[in-house]
Order: C-alpha cells, then sequence, then structure tokens
C-alpha cells in the first residue's frame, strides 16, 4: 500500500508517499481501507516539524492522528464488526493487542499518528474498541473531521460549561475549527444565544453564516463593550476559547456575566494571557480547562452532522500524495479550515 512516512524530524519534504507492507490486524483490532484523515497543526504540523518532543514520538512514523473509512479485515476475537462497515476512529488507543471491548487492555496507550501507524496511508490497523460507526449520510470526509473537533467542542460546552438554553455563549476564533463547530453547537444543538468573535469582518460575519445571532470584529470593535451592549449589560454566560490571545482574551473576560464560566482546550495563541482576579471573584467566575473528549459524546456529535445541525468547514480535499503540499499549505495560512487528505484519491 502506499503511505507518508516520516524518518526524520524537519520541513514538510521530510514527509515520503511511499510504497509499505499492508498492516495486518491483530487480536481484537480492524483495518480500515481509508477515505479520510485530517491535516491537524499541532498533532501533525508539529509533529514533522519536531517540535513536539513531549509526546515522545518515534521515528520512522506513519503519521495521521485519525481516519475515516471502511472496514476490509477483522482481526482474531472481534465480532462487533463486519467488513464493510463504515468507521471512524482517532486518538489515543491501546499500543497493544487486546480484547475488541477493550477490557483486557493493561499495557502503554498513545495517539495513533504518534505512537502507532496513522491515517495518512491507505489502509491502517485500530483496535475496534477505538471506532465508531458512521450514521448514513455522513461522508468521510466530513466524519473525519467532526471526529476531530466536534466531540471536544461539545464536551466544552455540554458537559464541562454546562451551557443552557437561552443562555449567552460568546465564541472566540469564530472561523477556526474549534471555533465554527462551537458556534454550531451552541445554537443549533443547545440553543443559546450565541455572539461570534474573530480578529476580521470577514472572519467574523463567517460566525453569523454559522447561526451566530451576532459577530464581533475585535480589530475594529471594542469587544467588551459590544459584548455588554448586546447582553443589555448582564455580560456572557459561557466565554469558550481555545486560543489565549494575550491582547483579546482579558478584553472578553471582563464581558463575562455574573456566575460565567470560562472553558478552553487550547492555548495556541498565548499561553500566558493577564486575568483581573477582582473580576474574577467579584462576578463569581468559574475558569476550567479540558482538554479531550468523552466516548459517549460522539455517536451525538455524528448524529447532529448527520442531521445537518454541524457542518465542518473543510478548505480542501487532497490526495494523499500531496501530504507535503497540505503541510506547506497549513503553515501558510493558520486561519484556513480544515485540510483532508482522501488516499482514494490517489
Amino acid at each position: 500500500m502506499k503511505a507518508i512516512v516520516i524518518r526524520e524530524f524537519g520541513p514538510p519534504d521530510v514527509m515520503r508517499y511511499e510504497d509499505v507492507p499492508d498492516p495486518q490486524p491483530r487480536n481484537g483490532e480492524i483495518r480500515v481501507v481509508v477515505h479520510a484523515a485530517t491535516v491537524n497543526r499541532v498533532l501533525d504540523v508539529a509533529v514533522r516539524r519536531g517540535a513536539q518532543a513531549q509526546r515522545g514520538v518515534e521515528l520512522p512514523l506513519i503519521p495521521g492522528v485519525d481516519c475515516a473509512g471502511v472496514i476490509d479485515a477483522i482481526g482474531p476475537g472481534v465480532t462487533r464488526w463486519k467488513i464493510g462497515d463504515r468507521v471512524c476512529a482517532a486518538g489515543r488507543m491501546p499500543l497493544d493487542a487486546c480484547s475488541e471491548d477493550g477490557s483486557d487492555a493493561t499495557g502503554p496507550t498513545g495517539m495513533m499518528g504518534i505512537k502507532r501507524p496513522g491515517g495518512f496511508a491507505e489502509k491502517v490497523c485500530v483496535p475496534a474498541s477505538v471506532a465508531f460507526a458512521l450514521p448514513d449520510g455522513l461522508g468521510f470526509h466530513e466524519a473525519a473531521v467532526v471526529m476531530r473537533h466536534c466531540p471536544t467542542a461539545w464536551n466544552l460546552l455540554v458537559n464541562v460549561a454546562a451551557l443552557k438554553e437561552g443562555e449567552w455563549a460568546l465564541i472566540m476564533g469564530a472561523s477556526g475549527n474549534l471555533g465554527s463547530v462551537g458556534i454550531q453547537i451552541a445554537k443549533h444543538v443547545i440553543g443559546a444565544k450565541v455572539i461570534a468573535v474573530a480578529g476580521t469582518r470577514d472572519r467574523a460575519d463567517m460566525g453569523l453564516a454559522l447561526g451566530a445571532d451576532h459577530a464581533i470584529d475585535y480589530s475594529t470593535q471594542d469587544l467588551r463593550a459590544e459584548v455588554l451592549r448586546i447582553t443589555g449589560g448582564k455580560g456572557v454566560d459561557v466565554l469558550y476559547d481555545n486560543i489565549a490571545n494575550p491582547k483579546v482574551l482579558p478584553d472578553a473576560f471582563h464581558a463575562i456575566g455574573e456566575n460565567g464560566r470560562l472553558v478552553t482546550a487550547g492555548a495556541h495563541g498565548g499561553p500566558n494571557v493577564l486575568i483581573d482576579f477582582f473580576h474574577l471573584y467579584d462576578k463569581k467566575i468559574t475558569i476550567r480547562g479540558m482538554p479531550g473528549s468523552r466516548d459517549a459524546d460522539r455517536p451525538k456529535c455524528f448524529a447532529a452532522a448527520a442531521q445537518g445541525k454541524i457542518k465542518v468547514q473543510i478548505a480542501h480535499v487532497l490526495p494523499l500524495s500531496q501530504a507535503v503540499e497540505a503541510h506547506r499549505m497549513m503553515e501558510g495560512d493558520p486561519g484556513m479550515g480544515k485540510i483532508v487528505l482522501d488516499p482514494s484519491m490517489g
């Protein structure tokens, strides 16, 4: 099969499009013919540069921390899946062979594409316990992006922030992947009132197109003043931020109202931000960081996407052979929507 292989850290050109042996599923594993794998700024691009040493990346490596496709082979002990099933898998998983439900997995775990072969290949083997069925009506490209971003946004807004119908949510980074998904979950799934925020008018208005009630361009508008005007002086109930921009987040923090909640799963614009502790305790604000997601939420995310409540932002779909170009594009435009690699395209 064809796969992308990294044998040394460095610029995009260190990735090679090569022939490698087809992987064979071990006990409790399935093999997926990959139709989609997303390109991620940290888990793919930064890993390839060698900027994620703390993750213990082992070379040579087939990258790609997620995949969506069709099962074409089943390992011993697997009964929950059958050949032809449409599935998606991502994230941390057992590294050693285990039972199909993972109940006897006592060994090390790690992310596919970092500690075990990933989705930048025509085929990949994953534990049966980490695969999720795709609903009818949800394509592979969309499913891979949903798998990557929606469960994190869902966890932050539904479980951690406990955002309620009718509450105000301030969504930072409106045009980004987590921001655009957060807008749609807050508005179309929860029924909250949503204010989208971005650093340009065009990107802020993307939030309106996704369902936000209001949009603020912080490069030309006073963020705190606009939020207080929109909310009638009350401030927002939830601030959803995954950027930690030190020039913007302090103003957004001042727009949080009584008993408000700030939730985040990222800090790529920071990480150090000044917080006004007078406002923190005067308004009885809760701040919670929560990376990752809950497995129980993934089917809910897939169902919401299949129903049209969540539409992921895909900027480009490229064949696997153009992975080097995909990495160059991602590095050249940090604000770009998602890039998906499709090995079935060649």
